[in-house]
């Protein structure tokens, strides 16, 4: 549907190769593309409603060293929303205490209560950014009562409730990052994959390159700071099958046909 990457380290590493294969999936994914790079609580967002593999922009963009110690990265399969630049991942948005949050998400929601009063507050019409504006209100209320900004396992531990939360029945391949810690998360079986090596972690829907792989645990919350798995969540039972019925009627009513 999507695919993601995210990369969080302690060094700047050079991502040309991983991100030019990773881009190259475009045309399997033709409908947006995007890129966030992280600069303490700044980020830098690059995105096209447009194939990756088709963008004059990107091309010259991968053509210069790219060397970055935590960025995300997303290709798009539209599902819900026009093809264009407000719906293309990432998303972005600051919480009452000024933090910025970064999502890019692989799935869909199909049926969430929780999710539905944000279409009138959104940017965009994707359910993706959806999630994240939900995310931002769970944060600013635990916020408030605690009268001060949270700490990493609070943070954490919020994030894990709101997926939790909007998990049942809906596919929630994520990546969030908070300025500190990379959230990694997926319920699609073999969805997402990650590789890590010394103060370095990397995610992606695809193996890539010629690096050591495995999957990320099935329905668990992974925390990254610094290349390492800091935190990790409780596993929950809501594991995203593929019903290709249901995706036909999805991407039919997309195509309103």
């Amino acid at each position: 549907m999507c695919e993601l990457f995210g990369l969080n380290a302690t060094r700047r590493i050079h991502a040309n190769d991983l991100l030019k294969e990773f881009f190259s999936h475009g045309n399997e994914h033709p409908n947006g593309w995007g890129l966030a790079f992280f600069y303490g609580n700044a980020v830098s967002l690059e995105k096209e409603g447009e194939n990756s593999c088709r963008s004059r922009y990107l091309r010259q963009r991968l053509q210069s060293d790219i060397e970055s110690d935590k960025l995300i990265a997303h290709i798009r399969l539209a599902t819900k929303g026009s093809i264009d630049y407000k719906n293309s991942h990432p998303f972005v948005r600051s919480d009452v205490q000024g933090r910025k949050w970064t999502l890019a998400h692989n799935g869909t929601i199909f049926d969430c209560d929780v999710l539905n009063p944000y279409i009138f507050r959104q940017e965009g019409r994707t359910d993706s950014e959806r999630i994240l504006l939900y995310l931002i209100d769970r944060i600013n209320e635990a916020a408030q009562r605690k009268r001060g900004p949270l700490t990493g396992k609070e943070r954490f531990a919020v994030v894990e409730g709101v997926i939790e939360e909007i998990a049942p029945g809906n596919k929630v391949n994520l990546l969030i990052f908070d300025g500190e810690i990379l959230y990694v998360h997926g319920n699609l079986r073999g969805g997402l994959h990650y590789s890590c090596g010394e103060g370095e972690f990397i995610a992606s829907t695809r193996p890539l390159g010629r690096l050591s792989w495995d999957e990320v645990p099935l329905n668990t919350l992974w925390g990254v700071e610094a290349g390492e798995v800091r935190y990790v969540g409780a596993s929950h039972e809501y594991e995203y099958i593929e019903d290709e019925e249901k995706m036909r009627h999805l991407f039919l009513e997309y195509a309103q046909l």
